[in-house]
């Protein structure tokens, strides 16, 4: 459980460094910072091996994946094969980057009834914008009311629905 919470944890950074620099957003100083220095150890050496191309940050993408088959690994005490261990860090990293997205529209909810104008919103908003978009575009407002973040978390949680039945 330790592992997996760990791992969870460096993995879900290194996801947000790949996100931020996908979208373009510049964190806060502080998330930066945290980013940067808790991830550096296995991007810089990544990227010697894997440089950014087409404007994407592949070596972080790269480091989430690794750490994910390090914390599925633990399969192989019980006896798993090299394709099951595969398989099940696949289902786990999509696992992540859908939980990371439920997240983030999460905390976007919360400032917004909270304290829209805390600091870090305007990060929060900017890195939930390319998600919320194109449903934007669909559902209308009901009232004053942007029902956008309840369609994505439901859409977020079928994606998690499907990926469980498709790797079962």
């Amino acid at each position: 459980m330790i592992v997996d919470v760990a791992a969870g944890l460096l993995g879900g950074v290194l996801l947000l460094r790949f996100w931020m620099q996908a979208i373009r957003v510049r964190p806060p100083s502080s998330v930066a910072q945290f980013t940067f220095q808790l991830t550096d150890w296995l991007v810089r050496p990544l990227r010697r091996i894997v440089p950014g191309m087409g404007g994407y940050d592949w070596a972080s993408l790269i480091g989430a994946f690794l750490i994910v088959i390090l914390a599925t690994s633990v399969l192989f005490l019980v006896g798993a094969t090299v394709e099951v261990v595969l398989l099940a860090a696949l289902q786990r990293f999509l696992e992540w980057i859908l939980f990371g997205f439920m997240a983030l529209l999460i905390i976007e909810a919360i400032f917004s009834w909270v304290n829209p104008h805390a600091p870090l919103a305007p990060f929060v908003r900017a890195l939930n914008e390319p998600l919320l978009t194109p449903i934007r575009k669909v559902v209308p407002l009901v009232g004053n009311l942007d029902l956008s973040l309840l369609v994505a978390l439901i859409l977020l949680q079928i994606c998690q629905i499907l990926l469980g039945m498709l790797f079962s």
